[in-house]
């Protein structure tokens, strides 16, 4: 595997650095109004109305998120509870590391200036990368870009702030949809998927895959 050597690895953070748990908790929360046999169709048709619903002009994720969960409801005919989607905001906050990042990331950081460019609001991400362990360079959200990935708006602000050229950056998502097509888009041509599972890997999109983050480090020469 050939080294990169970027001036920046930036990073997705729910889904790739936390373990992004949407889903368990709607099998929770809806076990009384789903059948299971019936429940991977219900989580992904709420991911289907997540992914809709930050497509449009910046707003609140908690917003957003009663938004998704409400479509949904009434996608199934089944009862939606007043402000349900809050379970979901205020459980995000709660959500842990996936094994594999810690020490990746504290062995990144030692050569490395690390980002984060998260969907999150302000509010939420800090008690998420403090739980991440290595120290970041800079953490950007939805909220500071008033945009959410995978609008080329968020990625336009990373570019921005840091000051400098798409060329200078790799990306990491387990995300192809939300964040390999548009830092593609933009111009970040040196990317790595970690295969998460949630998402296929589409090899088109040229990106560098791997199973976890611990392969990242020899990626760029560690």
């Amino acid at each position: 595997m050939s080294s990169l050597r970027p001036k920046y690895i930036s990073f997705d953070c729910y889904g790739t650095l936390i373990n992004f748990q949407m889903a368990e908790l709607a099998r929770e929360l809806f076990a009384d109004r789903i059948a299971p046999e019936d429940m991977a169709q219900f989580t992904t048709d709420f991911a289907r109305y997540r992914l809709d619903e930050v497509m449009g002009d910046w707003r609140p994720y908690d917003e957003l998120l009663c938004n998704s969960v409400e479509r949904t409801c009434k996608r199934w005919g089944i009862e939606y509870r007043d402000n349900e989607g809050l379970h979901f905001y205020k459980a995000v906050p709660t959500w842990q590391p996936h094994p594999d990042v810690p020490a990746a990331l504290a062995r990144l950081a030692t050569e490395y200036k690390l980002v984060i460019l998260s969907n999150a609001m302000d509010e939420q991400i800090m008690a998420s990368v403090d739980k991440l362990g290595a120290p970041f360079h800079r953490v950007y959200t939805a909220q500071q870009a008033q945009a959410y990935k995978p609008r080329l708006q968020a990625f336009e602000y990373m570019i921005e702030q840091l000051g400098c050229n798409p060329e200078d950056i790799l990306h990491v998502s387990s995300s192809m949809r939300y964040d390999h097509l548009s830092a593609d888009d933009m111009g970040i041509k040196n990317r790595a998927f970690i295969a998460r599972g949630h998402e296929p890997s589409w090899p088109v999109w040229g990106a560098h895959e791997m199973k976890d983050l611990g392969g990242l480090p020899a990626l760029v020469g560690l």
